[in-house]
């Protein structure tokens, strides 16, 4: 087991290591300026040649990308061109929001799509599997960014539900930073008005943005319960008079969550990618809108480092994903 997690961590960095150099290339080709863009349009060319000498873009690519790879290895992102601040900084300010984001997001995705998949594959043929499979074509098919324009316009514009976007309402101030979580320092500051604003203006982009999540593990635990539930064990256990939700629960299934538990893993790392275009949708101050930002304003070190963060969430999903299933197999523990 350590050999393998030792392994996986390799293919970490290599991962990571390919990702900075494929971004950093295709960051620096877009042909755009950063230097003229932080400055102005009235910037003399001495005041351009200056900017570029500080931040470094007057040097070769190589020469640049070997040093924001050796302050990489270090834990520092370097700077950014736009907020003018250290990306270390920035990506502590941004990435709670995401980070509750994708939880509250995933959390729906698991919950609901175990559930709902399950409900599919032992009443299979029937209202719930249909809806089920209607949910599953959907998910495959709807943008993300359409959908969140869809329900703003429903649970908003018409309905007046839910706050259309942003973590608090306008002229709410958010509760004394601790740990960077609205809702975790709102608990903390004893504020249960501030953390129930903050969990309205949470669901409508979480459930946007865990719809194809829902999707994608409702097809799977599925597809996988109604193959289980042919098995010789499962007749075995039927004829001995074991109850049908004992028989489900206890014995199909565990074993049908085994391969769902990959693509949990698997859309994890998705809804961390995918939150970008949710963030920018309704205004949700995550990385995602950081992202968004500096690519407007050609600054490549945070396009960099969130790409970075997020093929690093990725792969480690993926090790965990690895990890529970000698966990939750038996079987695999035995070899």
């Amino acid at each position: 087991m350590i050999q393998f997690i030792l392994r996986r961590l390799v293919f970490l960095i290599v991962v990571v290591l390919v990702t900075t150099i494929l971004t950093f290339v295709l960051a620096h080709s877009s042909g755009v300026d950063p230097a003229r863009l932080m400055a102005g349009a009235h910037a003399t060319p001495e005041q351009l040649t200056e900017l570029r000498r500080r931040f470094g873009l007057d040097r070769p690519w190589p020469v640049q990308y070997i040093l924001y790879l050796n302050g990489l290895v270090h834990g520092d992102f370097g700077q950014s061109l736009h907020t003018q601040r250290a990306i270390n900084l920035d990506l502590l300010q941004y990435l709670p929001a995401t980070v509750e984001l994708v939880i509250a997001a995933m959390a729906i995705a698991v919950v609901g799509g175990v559930s709902l998949g399950a409900l599919a594959g032992v009443f299979r043929d029937g209202p719930i599997d249909a809806a089920a499979r209607l949910l599953s074509l959907s998910g495959l098919t709807v943008p993300v960014f359409w959908l969140g324009l869809l329900c703003q316009w429903l649970f908003y514009d018409v309905l007046g539900w839910l706050p259309s976007g942003g973590q608090l309402d306008i002229g709410l101030t958010g509760p004394p930073t601790v740990t960077g979580f609205v809702l975790i320092d709102s608990l903390l500051a004893g504020r249960l008005d501030l953390f129930g604003n903050a969990c309205l203006h949470l669901l409508l982009p979480a459930l946007v943005l865990s719809f194809a999540a829902l999707a994608s593990i409702t097809r799977m635990m599925r597809n996988n319960l109604i193959d289980v539930l042919r098995l010789d064990y499962v007749r075995t256990a039927r004829s001995k008079g074991v109850p049908q939700r004992v028989v489900v629960v206890r014995h199909a299934m565990r074993n049908a969550m085994l391969p769902t538990l990959t693509t949990i893993g698997l859309q994890f790392g998705a809804l961390l990618g995918g939150t970008i275009l949710v963030e920018i949708v309704f205004s949700w101050p995550g990385i995602g809108l950081y992202l968004q930002q500096s690519i407007i304003a050609a600054d490549y070190n945070p396009v960099l480092a969130v790409t970075v963060v997020i093929a690093a969430f990725y792969v480690l999903t993926n090790l965990v994903v690895d990890v529970s299933y000698v966990v939750a197999d038996p079987r695999i523990r035995a070899r």
